[in-house]
């Protein structure tokens, strides 16, 4: 008789973060699968930035539309491929109502010791000034601080970037200094923040996370008891 065919596994349990998903009031934020690529690149298209030659616009955006799409995607999958306890980012989708309107990546390098997260964020013109950039990065300082584990929270804005600038002020970071980073043959000088726990300002929305398995708290290096 033929061998019978192992179980399907489903994906989540093949890459557990793509069980994990967080809610806040009216965003919902998870990993960006093969399916959502389609909406992924056409969100990409959109216009981000006012002024696209501004100091603080991000290297990918200033690429043509086509090769910025194109290593867009090569990014997503290389950051499952690299996704280890040493090193990991999170790339999460914002979907508003169905739609995706932006992402939201939080990172960390030996998560397991060091216990400090980075993120990096970016909406479309059109869902800007709708207080959704103070709400995602407060959901994401949420899941970091209360279902992680981390004790400290990192990020950094183009000097002068004032929109960022009132985000990070909102959700409770304080100056850390600045450096200066050589970016497409440029120099340009960031203002970095810091926020812990005590300095979090949480805001109303409460946040509510699903998928935070045993698996992927040992992919992040944030098992419980540590």
């Amino acid at each position: 008789m033929p061998a019978t065919p192992p179980d399907h596994v489903p994906l989540e349990e093949l890459h557990p973060p793509f069980a994990l998903r967080v809610r806040s009031g009216a965003l919902t934020m998870r990993m960006l699968r093969d399916e959502d690529m389609p909406e992924y690149a056409a969100l990409l298209r959109r216009p981000v930035f006012a002024v696209p030659d501004a100091p603080h616009v991000f290297p990918w955006y200033a690429r043509d539309e086509e090769e910025r799409v194109r290593e867009a995607l090569r990014f997503q999958w290389r950051l499952r491929s690299e996704l280890h306890p040493e090193k990991w980012t999170l790339p999460f989708g914002i979907w508003v109502d169905g739609r995706l309107v932006g992402c939201q990546d939080l990172g960390a390098t030996a998560f397991a010791v060091r216990r400090v997260v980075t993120s990096g964020s970016w909406l479309t013109l059109d869902q800007q000034g709708r207080g959704y950039g103070s709400l995602m990065r407060r959901t994401v300082l949420a899941l970091a601080f209360d279902h992680l584990g981390a004790v400290r929270a990192e990020s950094a804005a183009v000097v002068g970037n004032a929109r960022s600038y009132g985000v990070s002020h909102a959700c409770g970071y304080e100056h850390n200094g600045t450096e200066v980073i050589e970016q497409a043959g440029r120099a340009i000088e960031h203002q970095r923040f810091v926020v812990t726990p005590a300095t979090f300002r949480r805001g109303d929305a409460e946040v509510q996370v699903e998928g935070l398995t045993p698996a992927l708290r040992s992919l992040l290096g944030a098992d419980e008891g540590r």
